[in-house]
Protein backbone atom coordinates (compact mmCIF):
# COMPACT_ATOMS: atom_id res chain seq x y z
CA UNK A 1 0.00 0.00 0.00
CA UNK A 2 2.83 2.40 0.78
CA UNK A 3 4.21 2.20 -2.77
CA UNK A 4 0.78 3.19 -4.09
CA UNK A 5 0.51 6.06 -1.59
CA UNK A 6 3.92 7.35 -2.69
CA UNK A 7 2.79 7.46 -6.33
CA UNK A 8 -0.39 9.30 -5.33
CA UNK A 9 1.58 11.93 -3.40
CA UNK A 10 3.96 12.42 -6.33
CA UNK A 11 1.04 12.79 -8.72
CA UNK A 12 -0.64 15.41 -6.52
CA UNK A 13 2.48 17.55 -6.85
CA UNK A 14 2.87 16.89 -10.59
CA UNK A 15 -0.55 18.02 -11.84
CA UNK A 16 -1.17 21.65 -12.74
CA UNK A 17 -4.05 23.98 -11.88
CA UNK A 18 -7.24 22.82 -13.54
CA UNK A 19 -6.06 19.22 -13.91
CA UNK A 20 -7.60 16.38 -11.92
CA UNK A 21 -6.63 12.73 -11.76
CA UNK A 22 -7.92 9.29 -10.86
CA UNK A 23 -5.32 6.63 -10.13
CA UNK A 24 -6.40 2.99 -9.95
CA UNK A 25 -4.11 0.27 -8.69
CA UNK A 26 -4.15 -3.52 -9.19
CA UNK A 27 -1.63 -6.06 -7.91
CA UNK A 28 -1.37 -9.72 -7.09
CA UNK A 29 1.11 -12.21 -5.70
CA UNK A 30 -0.18 -15.53 -6.96
CA UNK A 31 0.78 -19.18 -6.95
CA UNK A 32 -0.40 -21.14 -9.97
CA UNK A 33 -0.33 -24.93 -10.29
CA UNK A 34 -1.59 -27.03 -13.20
CA UNK A 35 -2.24 -30.71 -12.62
CA UNK A 36 -2.77 -33.55 -15.08
CA UNK A 37 -3.27 -37.23 -14.22
CA UNK A 38 -3.31 -36.01 -10.60
CA UNK A 39 0.30 -34.85 -10.84
CA UNK A 40 1.82 -31.40 -10.87
CA UNK A 41 2.79 -30.55 -14.46
CA UNK A 42 3.44 -26.83 -14.13
CA UNK A 43 3.96 -24.59 -11.12
CA UNK A 44 4.91 -20.96 -10.90
CA UNK A 45 4.46 -17.63 -9.21
CA UNK A 46 3.26 -14.33 -10.61
CA UNK A 47 3.91 -10.99 -8.97
CA UNK A 48 2.62 -7.99 -10.84
CA UNK A 49 1.31 -4.50 -10.26
CA UNK A 50 -0.12 -1.83 -12.52
CA UNK A 51 -1.91 1.50 -12.35
CA UNK A 52 -4.54 3.10 -14.52
CA UNK A 53 -4.09 6.86 -14.76
CA UNK A 54 -7.02 9.03 -15.77
CA UNK A 55 -6.32 12.72 -16.43
CA UNK A 56 -9.27 15.14 -16.43
CA UNK A 57 -9.28 18.74 -17.62
CA UNK A 58 -12.03 21.02 -18.85
CA UNK A 59 -14.59 18.21 -19.20
CA UNK A 60 -12.19 16.01 -21.15
CA UNK A 61 -10.56 12.84 -19.89
CA UNK A 62 -8.27 10.07 -21.08
CA UNK A 63 -6.89 6.90 -19.52
CA UNK A 64 -3.59 5.07 -19.70
CA UNK A 65 -2.55 1.73 -18.21
CA UNK A 66 1.00 1.56 -16.83
CA UNK A 67 2.84 -1.56 -15.66
CA UNK A 68 4.84 -0.99 -12.50
CA UNK A 69 8.34 -2.34 -11.96
CA UNK A 70 8.40 -2.22 -8.17
CA UNK A 71 11.31 0.24 -8.23
CA UNK A 72 10.11 3.65 -6.90
CA UNK A 73 12.25 5.83 -9.14
CA UNK A 74 11.44 3.88 -12.30
CA UNK A 75 7.73 3.80 -11.46
CA UNK A 76 7.65 7.57 -10.94
CA UNK A 77 9.38 7.99 -14.30
CA UNK A 78 6.77 5.80 -16.02
CA UNK A 79 3.99 7.75 -14.33
CA UNK A 80 5.54 11.06 -15.43
CA UNK A 81 5.78 9.84 -19.03
CA UNK A 82 2.18 8.66 -18.90
CA UNK A 83 1.02 12.00 -17.50
CA UNK A 84 2.73 13.85 -20.34
CA UNK A 85 1.19 11.51 -22.92
CA UNK A 86 -2.28 12.16 -21.54
CA UNK A 87 -1.69 15.92 -21.54
CA UNK A 88 -0.90 15.74 -25.24
CA UNK A 89 -4.00 13.60 -25.89
CA UNK A 90 -6.65 15.61 -24.03
CA UNK A 91 -6.84 18.61 -26.43
CA UNK A 92 -7.70 16.18 -29.23
CA UNK A 93 -10.79 14.88 -27.44
CA UNK A 94 -14.31 16.32 -27.16
CA UNK A 95 -15.85 17.17 -23.82
CA UNK A 96 -17.73 14.31 -22.20
CA UNK A 97 -21.34 15.27 -21.38
CA UNK A 98 -21.74 12.30 -19.01
CA UNK A 99 -18.59 12.81 -16.97
CA UNK A 100 -19.71 12.85 -13.35
CA UNK A 101 -16.84 13.23 -10.91
CA UNK A 102 -16.93 12.45 -7.23
CA UNK A 103 -15.32 15.34 -5.36
CA UNK A 104 -15.75 13.79 -1.93
CA UNK A 105 -12.59 12.87 -0.03
CA UNK A 106 -13.88 9.46 1.07
CA UNK A 107 -11.67 6.86 2.71
CA UNK A 108 -12.00 3.08 2.53
CA UNK A 109 -9.57 0.44 3.77
CA UNK A 110 -10.22 -3.29 3.96
CA UNK A 111 -7.57 -5.95 4.45
CA UNK A 112 -8.65 -9.58 4.65
CA UNK A 113 -5.45 -11.27 5.67
CA UNK A 114 -6.57 -14.72 6.79
CA UNK A 115 -3.54 -16.94 6.18
CA UNK A 116 -3.72 -19.26 3.21
CA UNK A 117 -2.51 -22.85 3.54
CA UNK A 118 1.00 -23.78 2.60
CA UNK A 119 1.14 -24.96 -1.01
CA UNK A 120 2.79 -28.23 -0.01
CA UNK A 121 -0.15 -28.97 2.29
CA UNK A 122 -2.70 -28.23 -0.45
CA UNK A 123 -0.92 -30.42 -2.99
CA UNK A 124 -0.58 -33.23 -0.46
CA UNK A 125 -4.32 -33.15 0.26
CA UNK A 126 -5.15 -33.05 -3.45
CA UNK A 127 -2.80 -35.98 -4.13
CA UNK A 128 -4.30 -38.02 -1.31
CA UNK A 129 -7.87 -37.30 -2.40
CA UNK A 130 -7.12 -38.07 -6.04
CA UNK A 131 -5.54 -41.49 -5.56
CA UNK A 132 -6.74 -43.84 -8.27
CA UNK A 133 -8.53 -41.21 -10.39
CA UNK A 134 -7.55 -39.15 -13.43
CA UNK A 135 -7.60 -35.54 -12.22
CA UNK A 136 -7.03 -32.42 -14.30
CA UNK A 137 -7.01 -29.21 -12.32
CA UNK A 138 -5.84 -25.66 -11.83
CA UNK A 139 -5.01 -24.11 -8.46
CA UNK A 140 -4.53 -20.37 -7.98
CA UNK A 141 -3.98 -18.66 -4.65
CA UNK A 142 -2.55 -15.56 -3.04
CA UNK A 143 -3.33 -11.96 -2.11
CA UNK A 144 -5.01 -9.61 -4.56
CA UNK A 145 -4.82 -5.85 -4.00
CA UNK A 146 -6.87 -3.00 -5.43
CA UNK A 147 -6.49 0.72 -4.82
CA UNK A 148 -8.00 4.03 -5.88
CA UNK A 149 -7.03 7.65 -5.29
CA UNK A 150 -8.13 10.98 -6.72
CA UNK A 151 -6.96 14.57 -6.73
CA UNK A 152 -10.03 15.33 -4.58
CA UNK A 153 -8.52 13.36 -1.71
CA UNK A 154 -10.43 10.09 -2.06
CA UNK A 155 -8.42 7.00 -1.13
CA UNK A 156 -9.45 3.34 -1.18
CA UNK A 157 -7.46 0.22 -0.44
CA UNK A 158 -8.55 -3.42 -0.62
CA UNK A 159 -6.53 -6.56 -0.12
CA UNK A 160 -7.88 -10.08 0.20
CA UNK A 161 -6.36 -13.53 0.26
CA UNK A 162 -8.16 -16.21 -1.71
CA UNK A 163 -7.70 -19.57 -3.38
CA UNK A 164 -9.53 -21.38 -6.18
CA UNK A 165 -9.09 -25.03 -7.09
CA UNK A 166 -10.95 -25.78 -10.33
CA UNK A 167 -10.78 -29.46 -11.26
CA UNK A 168 -12.26 -32.28 -13.33
CA UNK A 169 -12.25 -36.04 -12.74
CA UNK A 170 -12.21 -38.12 -15.92
CA UNK A 171 -13.67 -41.57 -16.39
CA UNK A 172 -11.94 -44.08 -18.65
CA UNK A 173 -14.79 -43.64 -21.15
CA UNK A 174 -13.94 -39.95 -21.58
CA UNK A 175 -16.81 -38.56 -19.50
CA UNK A 176 -15.98 -36.15 -16.68
CA UNK A 177 -17.16 -34.58 -13.45
CA UNK A 178 -16.30 -30.90 -13.00
CA UNK A 179 -16.10 -29.28 -9.59
CA UNK A 180 -14.35 -26.53 -7.64
CA UNK A 181 -13.39 -25.59 -4.12
CA UNK A 182 -12.71 -21.93 -3.40
CA UNK A 183 -12.67 -19.36 -0.63
CA UNK A 184 -10.47 -17.40 1.74
CA UNK A 185 -9.85 -20.14 4.33
CA UNK A 186 -8.88 -23.70 3.40
CA UNK A 187 -10.91 -26.26 5.32
CA UNK A 188 -9.46 -29.75 4.88
CA UNK A 189 -12.68 -31.49 5.89
CA UNK A 190 -14.80 -29.36 3.54
CA UNK A 191 -12.38 -30.02 0.67
CA UNK A 192 -12.41 -33.75 1.33
CA UNK A 193 -16.21 -33.76 1.34
CA UNK A 194 -16.39 -31.79 -1.92
CA UNK A 195 -13.89 -34.13 -3.57
CA UNK A 196 -15.68 -37.23 -2.31
CA UNK A 197 -18.92 -35.99 -3.87
CA UNK A 198 -17.13 -35.67 -7.21
CA UNK A 199 -15.67 -39.18 -6.87
CA UNK A 200 -19.10 -40.64 -6.18
CA UNK A 201 -20.53 -38.95 -9.26
CA UNK A 202 -17.59 -40.26 -11.30
CA UNK A 203 -18.61 -43.84 -10.48
CA UNK A 204 -22.05 -43.30 -12.02
CA UNK A 205 -20.47 -42.14 -15.29
CA UNK A 206 -19.41 -45.72 -15.95
CA UNK A 207 -23.01 -46.85 -16.38
CA UNK A 208 -24.66 -47.00 -19.84
CA UNK A 209 -26.09 -43.67 -20.98
CA UNK A 210 -29.79 -43.05 -20.43
CA UNK A 211 -31.44 -41.56 -23.52
CA UNK A 212 -34.13 -38.97 -23.01
CA UNK A 213 -36.66 -37.72 -25.54
CA UNK A 214 -37.22 -33.98 -25.80
CA UNK A 215 -39.81 -32.83 -23.31
CA UNK A 216 -40.30 -31.39 -19.84
CA UNK A 217 -38.65 -32.97 -16.79
CA UNK A 218 -38.25 -32.30 -13.12
CA UNK A 219 -34.70 -31.14 -12.53
CA UNK A 220 -32.23 -30.15 -9.88
CA UNK A 221 -29.74 -27.45 -10.86
CA UNK A 222 -26.57 -27.60 -8.79
CA UNK A 223 -25.01 -24.23 -7.81
CA UNK A 224 -22.51 -24.43 -10.69
CA UNK A 225 -25.37 -24.92 -13.17
CA UNK A 226 -27.38 -22.10 -11.62
CA UNK A 227 -24.29 -19.89 -11.87
CA UNK A 228 -24.42 -20.14 -15.67
CA UNK A 229 -28.00 -18.87 -15.62
CA UNK A 230 -27.43 -15.95 -13.25
CA UNK A 231 -24.23 -15.04 -15.12
CA UNK A 232 -26.32 -14.59 -18.25
CA UNK A 233 -28.70 -12.35 -16.29
CA UNK A 234 -25.71 -10.33 -15.10
CA UNK A 235 -25.08 -9.25 -18.71
CA UNK A 236 -27.23 -6.17 -18.52
CA UNK A 237 -30.01 -7.65 -16.43
CA UNK A 238 -29.45 -5.36 -13.46
CA UNK A 239 -27.81 -2.49 -15.39
CA UNK A 240 -29.40 0.93 -14.96
CA UNK A 241 -28.32 1.88 -18.48
CA UNK A 242 -29.79 -1.31 -20.02
CA UNK A 243 -33.04 -0.90 -18.09
CA UNK A 244 -33.37 2.77 -19.05
CA UNK A 245 -32.71 1.99 -22.72
CA UNK A 246 -35.12 -1.00 -22.68
CA UNK A 247 -32.34 -3.48 -23.38
CA UNK A 248 -32.28 -5.49 -20.17
CA UNK A 249 -33.20 -9.19 -20.33
CA UNK A 250 -35.12 -8.51 -17.09
CA UNK A 251 -36.99 -5.54 -18.57
CA UNK A 252 -40.39 -7.07 -17.85
CA UNK A 253 -39.39 -7.79 -14.26
CA UNK A 254 -38.31 -4.20 -13.66
CA UNK A 255 -41.44 -2.92 -15.41
CA UNK A 256 -43.58 -4.98 -13.02
CA UNK A 257 -45.07 -7.07 -15.83
CA UNK A 258 -43.39 -10.28 -14.63
CA UNK A 259 -42.27 -11.69 -11.31
CA UNK A 260 -40.05 -14.49 -10.07
CA UNK A 261 -40.89 -16.96 -7.35
CA UNK A 262 -41.14 -15.41 -3.85
CA UNK A 263 -38.26 -17.69 -2.83
CA UNK A 264 -35.92 -15.68 -5.08
CA UNK A 265 -33.95 -12.81 -3.57
CA UNK A 266 -30.73 -11.58 -5.16
CA UNK A 267 -28.21 -8.95 -4.10
CA UNK A 268 -24.90 -7.32 -4.88
CA UNK A 269 -23.21 -7.91 -1.52
CA UNK A 270 -19.84 -6.17 -1.75
CA UNK A 271 -19.33 -5.80 1.99
CA UNK A 272 -17.16 -8.62 3.39
CA UNK A 273 -16.67 -10.04 -0.13
CA UNK A 274 -13.44 -10.47 -2.08
CA UNK A 275 -14.31 -7.47 -4.27
CA UNK A 276 -13.20 -3.90 -3.45
CA UNK A 277 -15.75 -1.56 -1.90
CA UNK A 278 -15.06 1.18 -4.45
CA UNK A 279 -15.40 1.54 -8.20
CA UNK A 280 -12.84 2.34 -10.86
CA UNK A 281 -14.42 5.77 -11.38
CA UNK A 282 -14.09 6.81 -7.77
CA UNK A 283 -17.31 6.01 -5.93
CA UNK A 284 -17.78 3.88 -2.82
CA UNK A 285 -19.79 0.73 -3.55
CA UNK A 286 -23.07 0.06 -1.80
CA UNK A 287 -24.72 -3.27 -1.13
CA UNK A 288 -27.76 -3.40 -3.42
CA UNK A 289 -30.83 -5.60 -3.09
CA UNK A 290 -31.57 -6.41 -6.73
CA UNK A 291 -34.56 -8.74 -6.34
CA UNK A 292 -36.60 -9.14 -3.17
CA UNK A 293 -39.06 -12.02 -2.82
CA UNK A 294 -39.37 -12.33 -6.60
CA UNK A 295 -39.82 -8.63 -7.39
CA UNK A 296 -37.29 -6.20 -8.85
CA UNK A 297 -35.96 -3.70 -6.38
CA UNK A 298 -32.57 -2.09 -7.00
CA UNK A 299 -30.32 -1.73 -10.01
CA UNK A 300 -26.60 -1.20 -10.51
CA UNK A 301 -25.78 2.40 -11.36
CA UNK A 302 -22.38 3.74 -12.39
CA UNK A 303 -21.51 7.41 -12.67
CA UNK A 304 -22.26 7.69 -16.40
CA UNK A 305 -25.76 6.25 -16.03
CA UNK A 306 -26.29 8.52 -13.04
CA UNK A 307 -25.39 11.56 -15.14
CA UNK A 308 -27.41 10.50 -18.19
CA UNK A 309 -30.59 9.39 -16.43
CA UNK A 310 -30.59 11.54 -13.30
CA UNK A 311 -29.94 8.65 -10.90
CA UNK A 312 -27.75 8.23 -7.83
CA UNK A 313 -24.71 6.05 -8.38
CA UNK A 314 -24.15 3.11 -6.06
CA UNK A 315 -20.58 2.41 -7.14
CA UNK A 316 -21.17 -0.03 -9.98
CA UNK A 317 -18.35 -0.36 -12.49
CA UNK A 318 -18.64 0.49 -16.16
CA UNK A 319 -20.50 -2.63 -17.29
CA UNK A 320 -22.93 -2.41 -14.35
CA UNK A 321 -22.62 -6.13 -13.64
CA UNK A 322 -22.50 -7.67 -10.17
CA UNK A 323 -19.06 -8.41 -8.74
CA UNK A 324 -20.17 -10.03 -5.47
CA UNK A 325 -23.49 -11.68 -6.32
CA UNK A 326 -25.55 -13.51 -3.72
CA UNK A 327 -28.79 -15.44 -3.96
CA UNK A 328 -30.71 -16.18 -0.79
CA UNK A 329 -30.81 -19.76 0.47
CA UNK A 330 -33.94 -21.86 0.81
CA UNK A 331 -34.74 -24.73 3.17
CA UNK A 332 -33.99 -27.84 1.09
CA UNK A 333 -31.27 -29.81 2.90
CA UNK A 334 -28.34 -31.07 0.85
CA UNK A 335 -29.00 -34.61 2.07
CA UNK A 336 -32.60 -34.49 0.81
CA UNK A 337 -31.96 -33.29 -2.76
CA UNK A 338 -32.33 -36.66 -4.50
CA UNK A 339 -35.30 -37.69 -2.35
CA UNK A 340 -37.08 -34.40 -3.07
CA UNK A 341 -36.25 -34.62 -6.78
CA UNK A 342 -37.80 -38.09 -6.93
CA UNK A 343 -37.64 -38.83 -10.65
CA UNK A 344 -35.93 -36.39 -12.99
CA UNK A 345 -32.60 -34.81 -13.89
CA UNK A 346 -29.68 -33.97 -11.63
CA UNK A 347 -27.72 -31.31 -13.55
CA UNK A 348 -24.23 -30.48 -12.29
CA UNK A 349 -23.20 -28.02 -15.00
CA UNK A 350 -24.51 -26.09 -18.00
CA UNK A 351 -22.60 -24.41 -20.79
CA UNK A 352 -22.86 -22.58 -24.14
CA UNK A 353 -25.76 -20.48 -22.85
CA UNK A 354 -27.30 -17.73 -24.93
CA UNK A 355 -30.63 -15.99 -25.24
CA UNK A 356 -33.20 -17.55 -27.54
CA UNK A 357 -35.64 -14.72 -26.68
CA UNK A 358 -33.95 -11.97 -24.68
CA UNK A 359 -37.05 -9.83 -23.88
CA UNK A 360 -38.69 -12.96 -22.46
CA UNK A 361 -35.49 -13.85 -20.54
CA UNK A 362 -35.55 -17.15 -22.42
CA UNK A 363 -32.27 -19.06 -22.43
CA UNK A 364 -30.91 -21.96 -24.39
CA UNK A 365 -27.83 -24.01 -23.62
CA UNK A 366 -26.40 -27.48 -23.15
CA UNK A 367 -26.04 -29.82 -20.22
CA UNK A 368 -22.40 -30.46 -19.42
CA UNK A 369 -20.32 -33.00 -17.53
CA UNK A 370 -22.18 -34.96 -14.84
CA UNK A 371 -25.90 -34.91 -15.65
CA UNK A 372 -27.80 -37.89 -14.24
CA UNK A 373 -31.17 -39.56 -14.54
CA UNK A 374 -32.72 -40.07 -11.11
CA UNK A 375 -35.57 -42.46 -10.28
CA UNK A 376 -37.27 -42.67 -6.89
CA UNK A 377 -34.52 -40.62 -5.29
CA UNK A 378 -31.62 -42.70 -6.63
CA UNK A 379 -29.15 -41.93 -9.41
CA UNK A 380 -29.64 -44.53 -12.14
CA UNK A 381 -27.51 -43.46 -15.10
CA UNK A 382 -25.70 -40.59 -16.79
CA UNK A 383 -27.64 -38.69 -19.45
CA UNK A 384 -26.21 -37.80 -22.83
CA UNK A 385 -25.72 -34.13 -23.62
CA UNK A 386 -29.05 -32.37 -24.12
CA UNK A 387 -30.16 -28.88 -25.12
CA UNK A 388 -32.57 -26.94 -22.95
CA UNK A 389 -34.64 -23.90 -23.89
CA UNK A 390 -36.60 -22.23 -21.11
CA UNK A 391 -37.41 -18.89 -19.54
CA UNK A 392 -35.97 -17.57 -16.29
CA UNK A 393 -39.54 -16.62 -15.41
CA UNK A 394 -40.28 -20.35 -15.45
CA UNK A 395 -37.07 -21.75 -13.96
CA UNK A 396 -36.87 -19.19 -11.13
CA UNK A 397 -40.54 -18.32 -11.23
CA UNK A 398 -43.59 -20.51 -11.73
CA UNK A 399 -41.64 -23.79 -11.89
CA UNK A 400 -39.27 -23.22 -8.95
CA UNK A 401 -40.06 -25.61 -6.12
CA UNK A 402 -37.19 -25.19 -3.65
CA UNK A 403 -33.72 -23.75 -3.04
CA UNK A 404 -31.09 -25.49 -0.97
CA UNK A 405 -30.25 -24.36 2.54
CA UNK A 406 -26.55 -24.76 1.77
CA UNK A 407 -24.90 -22.34 -0.64
CA UNK A 408 -21.65 -22.68 -2.55
CA UNK A 409 -19.10 -19.90 -3.02
CA UNK A 410 -18.01 -19.89 -6.66
CA UNK A 411 -15.05 -17.64 -7.42
CA UNK A 412 -14.28 -16.55 -10.94
CA UNK A 413 -11.48 -18.69 -12.37
CA UNK A 414 -10.55 -15.95 -14.85
CA UNK A 415 -6.87 -15.09 -14.97
CA UNK A 416 -7.01 -12.99 -18.13
CA UNK A 417 -4.43 -10.22 -17.45
CA UNK A 418 -4.97 -10.71 -13.72
CA UNK A 419 -6.90 -12.87 -11.25
CA UNK A 420 -10.51 -11.81 -10.90
CA UNK A 421 -12.13 -10.84 -7.59
CA UNK A 422 -15.68 -11.63 -8.76
CA UNK A 423 -17.75 -14.20 -6.88
CA UNK A 424 -21.17 -15.85 -6.74
CA UNK A 425 -22.71 -17.30 -3.57
CA UNK A 426 -25.51 -19.58 -4.74
CA UNK A 427 -27.86 -22.35 -3.60
CA UNK A 428 -29.01 -25.22 -5.77
CA UNK A 429 -32.49 -25.02 -7.33
CA UNK A 430 -35.17 -27.69 -7.67
CA UNK A 431 -37.56 -26.99 -10.56
CA UNK A 432 -40.79 -28.77 -11.42
CA UNK A 433 -40.25 -28.59 -15.18
CA UNK A 434 -37.26 -27.92 -17.37
CA UNK A 435 -37.78 -27.98 -21.14
CA UNK A 436 -35.34 -30.09 -23.17
CA UNK A 437 -35.57 -29.49 -26.91
CA UNK A 438 -33.08 -32.00 -28.35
Amino acid sequence: MQAFKDLVEWLKQAITDGEQFHLGYAAESSEFVRLNHARVRQAGQVQQASVNLKLIHDGRHADLGITLAGAPELDRQRLAEGLQQLRETLPLLPQDPYLLLNHNAWKSQNEQARPLPDLDQVLAEISQAAQGVDLVGFYAAGPISRGFASSSGAFGWHQANSFNFDFSLFHANGEAVKASYAGDAWDSAAFAQRFQQAREQLEYLGRPLHTLAPGQYRAYLAPAALEEIVSMLAWGGFSAQAIASKGSPLQRLYAGDQALNPLVSMAEQVSASLSPAFSRDGYPCSDVTLISAGHAEGRLVNSRSAAEYGLSTNGADGDESPSAFEMAAGDLAQADILKQLGTGLYISNLWYLNYSDQPAARLTGMTRFATFWVEDGEIKAPVSTMRFDDSVYHLLGSQLEALTAERELLLSASTYSERSTSSNLLPGALVKRLTLTL
